[in-house]
Parts: structure tokens; sequence; C-alpha cells
């Protein structure tokens, strides 16, 4: 087996894409996550609550292949409106604390027009070395 799908348990299932991919050598690919719960419902409107949300389900992908917020080594982020993200710096900082702790990783933000799904205002990727 060169590598392992990850879905968290009680997800509703990845169309197309997958979650998460565990490679032999213990490197986890965490797909763009958004901030939308497990059911794929978005609970929250606003920037920071869905990058809270987003960031949550990092780690629970993270968690779901047996590693903890400690072995990510890499976060993308790609946010739709640059101004919203400057205006909230320091709610940024406290919500990302409060998900992944004080774990700060090799961090790139891109700004973009838009996502695939259009209530989302953020998406975030992750690298993570497991083990």
């Amino acid at each position: 087996m060169a590598h392992r799908i990850i879905q968290p348990d009680g997800w509703k299932p990845a169309k197309g894409y997958a979650n998460g991919v565990l490679t032999r050598s213990g490197t986890l690919y965490v797909g763009g996550q958004i901030g939308w719960t497990a059911d794929q419902v978005f609970e929250v409107h606003d920037f920071i609550g869905q990058m809270r949300q987003a960031l949550t389900n990092i780690r629970t992908v993270v968690e779901a292949a047996g590693g903890t917020c400690a072995d990510i080594v890499r976060l993308t982020w790609y946010v739709t409106d640059k101004a919203d993200y400057l205006a909230h710096q320091a709610e940024v900082g406290a919500a990302y604390r409060d998900v992944l702790g004080r774990n700060f990783p090799a961090m790139t933000m891109v700004v973009i027009d838009a996502l695939v799904e259009d209530e989302a205002l953020l998406e975030i990727e992750a690298t993570a070395e497991i083990g």
C-alpha cells in the first residue's frame, strides 16, 4: 500500500477528493478545508468563524491519521478578502492558538477571487509529519 485515505469518522463523504492522504513515510497531506461542518453545512458566515471551523477540520483530519497539532509543518491559506483578514488580526491569532495551539508551521497566504463553494471565505491546506 503506497498511501492511506484519511476520512474522519462521522464526516459526510468527500466527493472527488480526499480530506487527507497519509503516505507510507508518514507525511499527511490534508486537502483544502473550508468553514463547513462534518455535514458540509456552513453554520457561520464570518471570516473568524469560518477560519476557526477550517482549522478545526484540519485538526480533526490530523488526529484521524494518528497525529497531533504539533505534527503540522505547513499551512497554505487561500482567502477571498484581504481587507477582512487584515482587519481581524488579533482575532485571527487568538482563534488560531485556540484551535492549533502554539504550533506555528511554515505558512503561505494567497488572496484569490473566489472558491468553489460560494459561501466559503477561505480554504486552508495542511501538511503534517506523523510519527
